[in-house]
């Protein structure tokens, strides 16, 4: 029991965010935004609206699996700021709101008065979040960046793959989320602020530095020895034996991350003189002979099926894992306690199942998921709403190609 009730409101009700950023770092951002309880509004343009809307198949009627993955609980408002009556109806959302989360163009946004100097000197309390794929300083400051790129540029894609094979790009696109996830701090962090200072804020996220940021051990492996570290596929640069392993009939991932889960493994494999055996006796010396350690590792993985080997790390508490696909994740219990499967109702009330979020919250409340918003879907409602447009108003706005 808590020592007082759990507060129903959301922890970011009456933050209002205007998300006009396309594609996924940015409405990635938004969407957790709005898990957390803000009024995250998506601005998109009339008639063609965010690139994602039409990145499939896989679609669900109108919707992309890319659109719906990263947009719940959001409300969509079409708007041509390029035009003077939409640039207007911009400023006066910004206005009424906390939070601008974009990825204009360089050129785009100096074009249309929309830099974040020029925003904050309209909106001084505004918080301002840019994301580009270089930044707003540097030589690559006006180049495009895109997921994959940034991959391969960040060094990720250089430490991803088989050992002696070519550079892979994770399966996901991984830049992009993690800025999201930057992107959702740095605006969490500047509201509160905000509170003491009184101004806005803004923020320049560049998806090579959030990529780079990430990759944390490795990256900084090479900064302290000064040697680029080699691709070790499925294996740890710097734990050993801590990798996937092929057994009688599967695949198998082993976490041995200390020196007592490592005599406790060779207990549980049959094999107690190689865990006494001095030469293996701590994770150092197991990675400077790891052309040692890990074909016995091998041989001794090889020896027996997935199961029993499931059965004796799990008797032994030695961390190891079976490699699941999609399937697999979504039909084990642990994925509905969690519940990481949630469904929702489209517009004609049909069932949508969405990747769920992953934060729970205790003393507080997380309102429940929305159904991704089709394009313009809320235009005149949040035009009525904040700025008190009518329906013969919003009706002129469409018919000029303004909304």
């Amino acid at each position: 029991m808590l020592p007082f009730p759990p507060d129903p409101t959301p922890p970011l009700a009456g933050v209002r965010v205007l998300d006009a950023a396309r594609v996924l770092a940015g409405p990635f951002c938004g969407q957790l935004l709005a898990d957390l309880g803000a009024d995250v509004i998506k601005l998109e343009r009339p008639g063609q609206g965010d690139d994602t809307r039409g990145w499939g198949p896989p679609f669900l009627g109108p919707f992309s699996a890319y659109f719906l993955s990263c947009n719940r609980s959001k409300r969509s408002v079409s708007l041509d700021v390029a035009k003077a009556e939409g640039s207007a109806l911009l400023h006066q959302l910004l206005d009424r709101s906390d939070v601008l989360i974009e990825n204009f163009r360089t050129d785009s946004a100096e074009k249309l008065g929309l830099t974040p100097e020029k925003l904050l000197e309209r909106h001084p309390t505004l918080v301002v979040c840019s994301i580009s794929g270089f930044g707003r300083t540097g030589p690559l400051k006006d180049a495009p960046g895109y997921d994959f790129a940034i991959q391969a540029m960040s060094g990720l894609m250089d430490i991803t793959g088989p050992a002696g094979g070519p550079p892979c790009k994770v399966g996901v696109a991984v830049a992009d989320v993690l800025t999201g996830l930057y992107a959702s701090t740095a605006i969490l962090a500047c509201l509160h602020a905000r509170r003491r200072s009184g101004h806005g804020y803004a923020i320049d996220l560049a998806l090579l530095d959030c990529a780079l940021a990430a990759q944390v051990n490795v990256a900084q492996a090479y900064l302290t020895s000064g040697h680029v570290p080699a691709r070790q596929g499925n294996a740890h640069l710097q734990i050993v034996p801590y990798q996937l392993f092929e057994t009688t009939d599967g695949w198998l991932v082993l976490n041995v991350g200390n020196d007592g889960q490592w005599r406790a493994f060779c207990t549980a494999a049959g094999a107690a003189d190689l865990g006494a055996d001095p030469r293996y006796a701590t994770n150092r010396q197991r990675v400077e002979l790891r052309d040692e350690v890990i074909p016995k590792v091998e041989a001794l993985m090889r020896a027996l099926p997935t199961a029993e080997w499931e059965r004796r790390l799990t008797d032994a508490n030695v961390p190891h894992a079976v490699v699941w696909d999609y399937a697999d994740v979504f039909a084990q219990p642990q994925a509905a306690a969690r519940g990481m499967k949630v469904t929702v109702r489209d517009p004609q009330g049909n069932p949508v199942d969405l990747v769920g979020n992953p934060i729970h919250l205790t003393g507080g409340t997380l309102p429940a998921p929305g159904m991704p918003p089709p394009l313009g879907g809320q235009t005149a409602a949040v035009l009525g709403e904040l700025l008190g447009l009518n329906d013969t108003a919003v009706n002129g706005l469409r018919e000029r190609g303004v909304v």
